[in-house]
């Protein structure tokens, strides 16, 4: 019986990523010390991590028709990731951000605007069946500048007004085929529907067959907030956390875990300071950082970190892969093991999705978590 897949629902983007040396100043001319198409957006990107450590994932999102859904699908296919609920618009295009990554500290800063996707979807092997095509408005870009000297990532987006995916095209989908289904907050009020279509499932299913659900609440957009009253899992941005005052991750979990259902674990990521999450038994649950030994790109590290722990809490296990030290993706000197967990509890997750979100901040792109 073929393995039930991991459904990632919310963004792609075309990510145009300009590395330098350190952030140029306004109305100045300078080079770039590289640049590159990327495949990006948080449902995108986390699909790429789970295909990275082995687990059969699906995307579903809106795209357009252009070159750059040409690029975007040749690349999700390249990381074999299942498009059979990807909605295809009519008209419009993909959006296109435009990414400045200072290599010096590891930061990006994104600028977004919209249109190559599909190219790179398929290049990836990601499967691009559950795109929702829309009949209008233009597929987001970014623009990422990657300073080389410190990691860090600008980006300035360019929000098309290319339709999210709704309800009605998430009634198509077969929900049979998956175990877990991930939702990036996007369109809150139609996302409800989405959720509700699951637990509806959910409730005729026997404990072993029941989808697990996480939801991702990560720009400050009242709108949003709906959704943390969904999902077994619910991952909550250090971003929001500020924006509602609170000061740390402890702060942000105690504060805000009375909005999560009952049974539900809220998590939220702070950057070098780590992770913690909070259950419904009320204990407090944290793992350190584990920087790389230089930081050059943190763009994509948090979906990384909710990929790594979708993962570990959904099979935890690299399909072919060994375990032990051979198995870790950070190299012998830096003398860090990678845990490879087992899917057995969300300590364990919290660190995974830690380990990989650091050694991605080491990495450009994303080949070599691994």
């Amino acid at each position: 019986m073929e393995d039930k897949q991991i459904l990632c629902v919310g963004l792609v983007v075309l990510d145009i990523i300009s590395v330098v040396d350190k952030y140029p100043e306004e109305d100045t001319d300078s080079r770039c010390l590289s640049q590159r198409w990327q495949r990006g957006g948080n449902a995108s990107n986390s699909c790429t991590v789970l295909s990275l450590l082995g687990a059969p994932c699906a995307f579903m999102g809106s795209m357009a028709p252009g070159h750059v859904a040409d690029f975007v699908l040749d690349d999700f296919r390249r990381y074999s990731v299942d498009l059979h609920y990807t909605v295809f618009q009519t008209t419009g295009s993909v959006p296109i951000s435009t990414v400045i990554i200072n290599e010096a500290s590891g930061s990006r800063t994104i600028l977004h605007a919209y249109s190559f996707l599909v190219a790179d979807f398929r290049q990836r092997g990601v499967d691009v069946s559950q795109v929702a095509w829309q009949g209008k408005g233009e597929t987001p870009c970014s623009c990422c500048i990657v300073n080389n000297s410190n990691g860090s990532r600008t980006i300035v987006l360019y929000d098309t007004n290319l339709p999210d995916v709704s309800a009605t095209d998430f009634d198509n989908v077969d929900l049979t085929r998956f175990k877990w289904i991930h939702i990036e907050g996007r369109n809150a009020s139609e996302q409800v529907k989405m959720l509700q279509r699951i637990e509806r499932h959910n409730a005729t299913q026997p404990p072993g067959q029941k989808i697990q659900v996480s939801v991702e609440v990560e720009k400050p957009r009242e709108e949003l907030f709906q959704l943390f009253g969904y999902g077994d899992v619910v991952f909550v941005s250090k971003d929001v956390a500020r924006h509602l005052g609170y000061r740390s991750a402890v702060e942000a979990l105690r504060g805000l875990y009375g909005r999560v259902r009952k049974g539900a674990t809220l998590i939220c990521a702070w950057a070098e300071e780590g992770a913690d999450a909070l259950g419904p038994d009320g204990r407090l649950l944290h793992s350190d950082a584990f920087p790389p030994p230089r930081v050059v790109d943190t763009l994509g590290a948090g979906d990384t970190f909710n990929a790594s722990v979708i993962f570990s809490l959904s099979q935890g296990e690299y399909p072919g892969r060994k375990r032990g030290p051979e198995a870790c993706p950070y190299p012998e000197t830096t003398l860090i093991q990678l845990f490879v967990p087992t899917g057995k509890t969300m300590q364990e997750a919290l660190r995974f999705g830690c380990q990989v979100a650091g050694k991605k901040c080491g990495l450009q792109g994303f080949e070599g978590i691994v």
